[in-house]
């Protein structure tokens, strides 16, 4: 696990690199051009080198042990990094915008036009193949931050690609607007990439329920259900960074031992910890089963002490699983 996380810190290590460099070959493709379009894109490389340190940084405290003052971790910031990446995105878009409006009214002139666009090109290819392969390691780490950093990047890209264009519209018709233009819709772009990332960072920090996994989860219990497990419910599935903690309460034989119940509920840890793709944490509660209403749903068939006949096997989903109350069939 610590490989994997360092692994992360040296992928933003240089991904801060590569984008401290590219800042310094936008700016001096403006310095040449003077393109309002490539100048927005110098001014949001300034916002890649401020989110890829904060992102380094976050990486460095999510790898802290827990503490007695976080005592899920230190993950969450993950996500809190994502939500600045995604602020900041947010506004260098409308930087852009802004800027875009009033060059209308400034008239710039734009010039070496062909260098601008070599330069663009080979920042707009940098940028595309390192954000593919940063939300490619985000989705497999299970990592916010790289996800949210790659993501950035290829809206770097996709900006760099209007720029070209935007220049090779002015090179061959000389109308000096459409820089200004393209800054604006350049502006627009970012700004709702912007948005999809904060919005995505804001409901992991508020722990909005990640239906789609909930719903693999109930799947996988369903699949393998043993006959002790009477009912699952009050199921919770919370992400701290790259780890998921999994709360319910399982209801089990009101008879068996503490041992005999622990081994139920190590069952249902080591089911989801083997079929998950990060690190897991559980927190089961135990219930015992209450007669006769547990009864009409327990498929114990050599139970002694049955007060109630079985009246149907009760298949787990999300409306049964989420609340807080123990499952029966009146």
């Amino acid at each position: 696990m610590q490989s994997a996380k360092k692994e992360k810190t040296n992928l933003i290590k240089l991904v801060l690199l590569v984008s401290f460099l590219l800042m310094g070959v936008k700016f001096f493709a403006w310095h040449i051009t003077n393109s309002n379009a490539i100048l927005t894109d110098a001014m949001e490389s300034i916002v890649n080198v401020l989110t890829g340190s904060f992102a380094l940084f976050s990486l460095y405290y999510a790898a802290k042990p827990k503490d007695d003052d976080h005592p899920y971790g230190h993950g969450k910031i993950e996500q809190l990094s994502a939500g600045f990446e995604g602020g900041m995105i947010l506004l260098a878009g409308l930087a852009m915008i802004i800027k875009g409006i009033t060059a209308f009214f400034h008239k710039d002139q734009v010039k070496e036009i062909d260098w601008g666009i070599y330069l663009t090109v080979f920042a707009g290819g940098v940028n595309f193949i390192f954000g593919k392969y940063l939300q490619y390691k985000g989705r497999t780490k299970n990592s916010p931050t790289l996800f949210a950093e790659g993501k950035h990047l290829m809206s770097d890209a996709v900006s760099s690609i209007g720029i070209i264009i935007g220049l090779g519209l002015v090179y061959f018709t000389n109308i000096m607007w459409i820089d200004y233009a393209v800054s604006i819709l350049l502006g627009i772009y970012i700004m709702s990439e912007g948005i999809k990332v904060l919005r995505t960072s804001v409901d992991d920090l508020l722990d909005k329920a990640d239906l789609e996994r909930i719903e693999h989860l109930i799947e996988l219990l369903n699949k393998n259900r043993r006959e002790k497990w009477i009912d699952i419910h009050n199921l919770r599935v919370l992400k701290y960074g790259d780890t998921l903690h999994v709360d319910c309460h399982m209801t089990l034989p009101w008879y068996d031992s503490l041992e005999d119940s622990h081994a139920q509920v190590s069952l249902v840890e080591n089911l989801i910890r083997t079929d998950a793709d990060r690190e897991v944490e559980f927190f089961i509660h135990s219930d015992p089963c209450v007669p006769p209403q547990s009864c009409t749903v327990c498929q114990i068939s050599s139970c002694a002490v049955r007060k109630h006949a079985f009246i149907k096997r009760l298949e787990w989903n999300v409306k049964n699983l989420l609340p807080n109350e123990k499952h029966n069939v009146s």
